[in-house]
């Protein structure tokens, strides 16, 4: 440890010995870690594989039963929480939030299996129709959009012919591991290969499982790279490394959107997303939205099909969707709108930063995991020196050059017209020949 660190955590203890209130703010943030420790969302919301197997091969519908879940240690450290907020200043107003983010997650995976579980993850999560702060925008407008956009679009068309390499999972996992080594050193999450998980692969901070029975693209190396590795396990590890906030390491209901929503950003400033993938999440968002106006898992499950789904990828999508909730509709589980949601909130956080001249607040992402409703909260405690920068960052995050250069330009294509542009190409183009087969 450096002479200018021990410095510096020296005058921070000085400044908490000298403020009561941080100290209380400290010790409020510890309960709350503790008190989502043991609240694992998705591991409370498994369903047997049977209900699979019986689905493909009969129609029957599940009928998933769910583990019983001991919540009373996560309430009581809730309660001691709220015996510490002093929710007059930012700090306690973020810390309130929290509590009564983890508070109501608690009674969400309490109310699995009825109505109730729904009102609480639309609480948690939102709802497709929800209008955002600009007093307009839906994420279902743009999930539709992006529906129309790219339906019927032969995507193979997009790449020049022998441009793009299979990678069998071996090859696919010697790409990856250098890349999680130049990121994380020695903190890089190991690779394991496995038969029996639904996706291609799964990433946690310390291992990422590679499906032994799939087949890879370069771009998939980069998707994961840049939506799992460098924003989730990136601001996993800068979270649990806060020594008075580790809580900023901890994943759960309150920072879902963001993360998601700075995980797909992620993908699209680094030029990693595609199509499929664009669509895949704007069909999870309409699917949401046909369960919550009444379409039960079958009808779900059918929707998924006409979308040219196989019926194993048809029936793991219709689960996302249905877990937790209610198979007859009416009372999804929404947490799968947070990515296109989270994706309006974070690429309009960063214009906005950008054009305010405070860029500075994109690195506090970073420091991390957090909503947007809770900058001020952190930049008050990064500023006093009881939050630490974020060691691991994507290389856009660390030379913010290239990301103000494409904010400052896409502020101003918002105020241009398409429809002009778009009447005047579509009648200029009428009559141009079709290019693809003959120019790659």
């Amino acid at each position: 440890m450096t002479r200018k660190v021990v410095t510096a955590r020296l005058q921070t203890a000085i400044k908490l010995v000298m403020n009561p209130r941080r100290q209380k703010a400290i010790k409020a943030a510890g309960h709350l870690n503790i008190a989502t420790a043991s609240m694992k969302i998705l591991g409370s919301l498994i369903w047997d594989d049977q209900h699979k197997r019986d689905f493909l091969k009969s129609g029957k519908l599940p009928n998933p039963e769910y583990a019983s879940i001991d919540l009373k240690t996560s309430f009581d450290h809730i309660k001691d929480a709220r015996q510490l907020i002093d929710n007059k200043d930012v700090v306690g107003q973020w810390l309130e939030r929290m509590a009564n983010s983890i508070e109501r997650t608690a009674l969400m995976l309490e109310a699995r299996r009825t109505p109730e579980f729904y009102t609480h993850s639309a609480q948690l999560y939102g709802v497709p129709t929800e209008i955002l702060i600009d007093g307009k925008t839906r994420v279902i407008d743009l999930a539709r959009h992006m529906d129309d956009t790219l339906d019927g679009l032969d995507v193979e068309k997009l790449v020049v012919d022998g441009y793009e390499v299979w990678l069998t999972p071996k090859e696919f996992a010697n790409r990856l591991s250098p890349n999680l080594a130049q990121h994380f050193g020695d903190a890089a999450p190991r690779i394991e290969m496995a038969d029996d998980i639904p996706s291609k692969a799964l990433a946690g901070s310390r291992r990422i499982r590679v499906n032994s029975n799939a087949r890879f693209t370069p771009r998939d190396v980069d998707q994961l790279m840049q939506h799992e590795a460098l924003i989730h396990v990136a601001t996993t590890l800068n979270g649990r490394a806060q020594d008075n906030f580790p809580l900023l390491g901890r994943a759960h209901a309150r920072v879902t959107e963001i993360q998601e929503g700075l995980a797909v950003f992620a993908e699209i400033i680094s030029g990693a997303m595609d199509p499929r993938r664009f669509r895949r999440l704007s069909d999870r968002v309409i699917a949401i939205q046909m369960s919550i106006d009444g379409a039960d898992f079958k009808e779900v499950f059918d929707y998924y099909i006409s979308c040219e789904c196989e019926r194993e990828e048809a029936y793991d999508n219709t689960r996302r969707i249905f877990r937790g909730g209610m198979i007859s509709g009416g009372a999804p589980f929404t947490k799968d709108m947070v990515y296109l949601n989270g994706l309006l909130r974070v690429h309009n956080f960063m214009r906005t930063v950008v054009k305010l001249h405070r860029a500075d607040l994109i690195r506090l992402l970073f420091v991390g995991k957090m909503d947007l409703e809770d900058v001020p909260a952190l930049a008050t405690l990064a500023a006093e020196g009881l939050i630490e920068p974020g060691q691991y960052m994507p290389p856009w995050a660390k030379d913010l050059r290239f990301l103000v250069s494409y904010m400052s330009y896409s502020g101003f294509l918002n105020q241009v017209k398409m429809p002009g542009f778009q009447a005047y190409y579509e009648e200029a183009l009428s009559d141009v020949p079709d290019l693809w087969g003959v120019l790659g």
